[in-house]
Formats: structure tokens, C-alpha cells, sequence
């Protein structure tokens, strides 16, 4: 999902949201330095293959996927990384790894650390490598109706 399109969606739904603009970084935790946003407020997305089917996980940048967690968190047989060719043409127009973490919006799962569901606000790449959204997390919880798993360390 490119950067407008995020911003349009977020609009049409009367959504408040800052858009930041930063250097150029490839990791969660250095867009969080970079665009001088707490690390624990910075989000990642994971995608993950859980009994064969795309979805996101969403994190502190300070994270990481645990998918023995994730397993039992949700009751499924296998959970694992998704390659990178496995997802890539899913998200047309974002840089690889700047996912935004609305998988709603592509018909899968989103589960979310329980972390991330205290904060007050949340950040998280917009389809780029250059910037990122913070908003709510109510308005995003609201939004993509995420569940709340404990499955990251």
C-alpha cells in the first residue's frame, strides 16, 4: 500500500495521524532513531505463514517473533517466517520490509504484542523506507481490529 493510499484510507475514516518524514533506514529500530520516535512505540510487521496462510505480525522494533509463542498464542499447528517471495507481489508499490501493518486490508490476520496494545500511540513504516505514520492505537486497533497474542521476546 503506497503512502497516499494509507493517508487516504486513514482520512476517510476521520482519523488523526502524523506523517514523518525521516533518513533513509532499513531496520525498525533505526526509523525509530532516525524519526526520533520510542523504540517501543515504533512497529514492525513480521510476515508470517501461520498452517499455511499469509499474515502480519506487528511488534516493538526492540522485538522479536517468538513461533512457539505464536503457535500456542493462537492454537495453530505451524507458524513461521514468510520469504520475502512469498509476499512481496502481496503489497504492490511498498519497499520490501515497510509493510504498514494493515493486513485487513489484504484479507489476513493481524496479531499484535500485547506491548504495543498499552501504548498510547504507535508508528510504523508507510510502504517506505523514508516514512512513517504514528496515530492512535485505539484509532488502529479500531481500524484493523487486531488480535492481541502474546508471542514476541
Amino acid at each position: 500500500m503506497p503512502v497516499q493510499k494509507l493517508k487516504d484510507f486513514l482520512d476517510a475514516d476521520k482519523v488523526k495521524y502524523v506523517a514523518v518524514r525521516y533518513s533513509q533506514a532499513f531496520t525498525a529500530q533505526e526509523s525509530a532513531a532516525s524519526a526520533h520516535i520510542p523504540g517501543k512505540e515504533m512497529a514492525k510487521t513480521v510476515m508470517v505463514k501461520v498452517d499455511g496462510k499469509m499474515a502480519m505480525a506487528v511488534l516493538p522494533a526492540s522485538a522479536r517473533v517468538d513461533f512457539d509463542l505464536l503457535r500456542a498464542a493462537i492454537d495453530a499447528k505451524s507458524a513461521a517466517l514468510a520469504s520475502e517471495r512469498e509476499f512481496s507481489e502481496m503489497f504492490p508499490g511498498c519497499e520490501p520490509g515497510a509493510m504498514p501493518p494493515f493486513g485487513n486490508l489484504y484479507g489476513m490476520d493481524v496479531f499484535v504484542s500485547p506491548s504495543l496494545a498499552e501504548d498510547t500511540e504507535i508508528a510504523f513504516n508507510a510502504g517506505s523506507h523514508t516514512e512513517l505514520i504514528r496515530l492512535a492505537y485505539g484509532d488502529y486497533e479500531r481500524l484493523v481490529k487486531p488480535k492481541v497474542v502474546a508471542f514476541s521476546v
